[in-house]
């Protein structure tokens, strides 16, 4: 796991989410999540259907935020779980082994470590920076991916605030992805926005206009 981690706004035009999910899948996104804290129960089904369409098309995973009845009816990728939501080890359960199993662990390196103990794919630490879209009441300091580095053996997911240029000094402290909302969707090219953050992992940089600034 590595690269650009897109997780959707919380927008109800369907057609606006997949249009612009597609722009930034052809900048080059490693695993999309899909996140609406305000859907519906059939908005989210459906717009969970077609994400992973999308997803299958262009052959990137599709996890669900928060909702284990939804991945399990859509047959999506896997789940991501905060630290209200049920336990890693009750997705992992639910989803068996080859499912992807994400968990938040904001700036807590022993909810990483039981993370990994209960079968976690991945550990997301944030926020980092403010954002406009998730609210956090603390900031997590950049040095606790060095930590985490030492002492997990899961990928790193960074969140919060992120854009190409202040996301750099996370991946050199060893973020595997980074985690993004605003910076792409709210981009006025989101393929673009996509491919600067792929070139933080070593692809090739290219020069857009209108993305640097995001949030």
């Amino acid at each position: 796991m590595r690269g650009l981690y897109l997780v959707t706004p919380n927008w109800d035009d369907t057609e606006r989410l997949l249009d612009c999910t597609r722009a930034a899948l052809d900048g080059g996104v490693a695993l999309v999540q899909y996140r609406h804290k305000d859907a519906s129960p059939d908005l989210r089904r459906r717009q969970g259907a077609a994400l992973l369409a999308l997803c299958r098309r262009y052959g990137r995973p599709l996890v669900i935020n928060d909702h284990l009845d939804l991945c399990l009816t859509l047959g999506a990728d896997g789940v991501h779980v905060g630290g209200t939501d049920a336990s890693v080890a009750q997705v992992r359960a639910a989803l068996g082994p080859g499912k992807i199993v994400g968990a938040s662990c904001y700036g807590d390196l022993e909810l990483a470590r039981a993370a990994e103990r209960d079968g976690a794919t991945y550990a997301a630490f944030g926020g980092f920076y403010p954002s406009p879209v998730k609210r956090y009441s603390f900031t997590t300091a950049p040095d606790i991916l060095l930590e985490a580095r030492s002492q997990i053996a899961l990928p790193l997911v960074v969140i919060g605030g992120m854009t190409p240029r202040n996301a750099v000094p996370l991946v050199e402290r060893g973020a595997d992805m980074v985690a993004a909302i605003t910076s792409v969707y709210g981009s006025a090219d989101p393929t673009c926005a996509a491919r600067q953050f792929d070139a933080l992992f070593g692809a090739q940089r290219k020069t857009c206009a209108n993305v640097t600034g995001a949030v």
